[in-house]
């Protein structure tokens, strides 16, 4: 019987650029392309919703992974998504896929938008999560609420709650399940990120999102199917970049989820993997969109 991601061992695999990545492994979907997870700001291993997990690992393999200096990896985390996404690059060729789906969540979808410029050929299609393009407007860092939530030396959950859900009773009680659900493991778990990897992470971030209308152009270059998503009230990556990245990729679809807002993913674990695994199989070309409540400004 397989085991849901709360059970994985922890495993370590070196790669050519002298990092031992820190990863889990679900190892089931024989015969179906990898599906890679790129995680978010400060997060970890422990930091993916199993619930989630679990849902996408129904239909494929499925892998996590700390990318250099972050969690469990050895080696420093670089301050650049540049960077980050070579690091990555030498975690996929360490462990010898010829090609991946690639999943990038937040700072990850950042790196999985690089990954797809500078070694295309490696993925076959892209799921970009609470994602904005490099260069856009109002994305020079995130607003002083959000900074002050999840970015302080002692997180809290509160903090985190604030942040990856929205203020409604339902989206609060999900979050507070997401949590539950991350906390349920209790032995192996990968180390807490460092603040030398959030000041690095956070540097990254303010740099991708300096202005500059030219850099928006590099999407074109991005030719595989690419799904795009987020929730209708994320105050950390605001909806507005979602379709402005749906926009400039040639083969997007955007979907954005109601009531929910930067983890939706967590909180719509089992609607979002299924549309996920319904793209990736290439079953549904277009998700229906809900109908949202309103349009969110292009302002942090």
């Amino acid at each position: 019987m397989a085991k849901g991601y709360s059970e994985l061992p922890h495993e370590l695999v070196s790669a050519a650029n002298g990092v031992e990545y820190a990863y889990r492994d679900t190892r089931g979907g024989e015969g179906s392309v990898p599906l890679v997870l790129l995680q978010h700001f400060r997060g970890n291993l422990d930091n993916w919703d199993p619930a989630l997990i679990d849902a996408l690992a129904s239909a494929r393999r499925v892998l996590t992974f700390d990318n250099a200096g972050v969690g469990g990896s050895s080696g420093t985390t670089p301050d650049t998504i540049e960077q980050m996404a070579r690091d990555a690059i030498a975690f996929l060729v360490a462990m010898e896929f010829n090609q991946v789906d690639l999943l990038g969540f937040s700072i990850g979808s950042f790196v999985a938008q690089q990954i797809a410029l500078v070694r295309p050929d490696i993925i076959r299609r892209l799921v970009l999560a609470s994602s904005a393009p490099q260069g856009a407007a109002s994305m020079n860092g995130w607003a002083p609420e959000v900074i002050g939530a999840v970015g302080t030396r002692e997180g809290s959950p509160q903090g985190y709650l604030s942040v990856f859900f929205a203020p409604s009773a339902s989206s609060k009680q999900a979050g507070q399940e997401a949590l539950r659900r991350m906390f349920a493991r209790t032995e192996d778990r990968d180390q807490v990120t460092t603040w030398a990897t959030r000041e690095a992470q956070y540097d990254a971030v303010c740099t991708w999102g300096i202005p500059d209308h030219a850099l928006l152009q590099r999407l074109s270059a991005i030719d595989m199917p690419v799904f795009v998503a987020n929730g209708d009230s994320d105050p950390m990556i605001l909806p507005h970049y979602s379709y402005l990245l749906a926009g400039l990729i040639p083969h997007a679809q955007v979907k954005i989820y109601p009531d929910a807002a930067h983890g939706f993913l967590f909180q719509h674990h089992a609607e979002f993997a299924a549309d996920v695994n319904a793209f990736l199989t290439g079953a549904v070309k277009h998700p229906q969109e809900p109908a949202r409540t309103r349009m969110p400004t292009c302002g942090l």
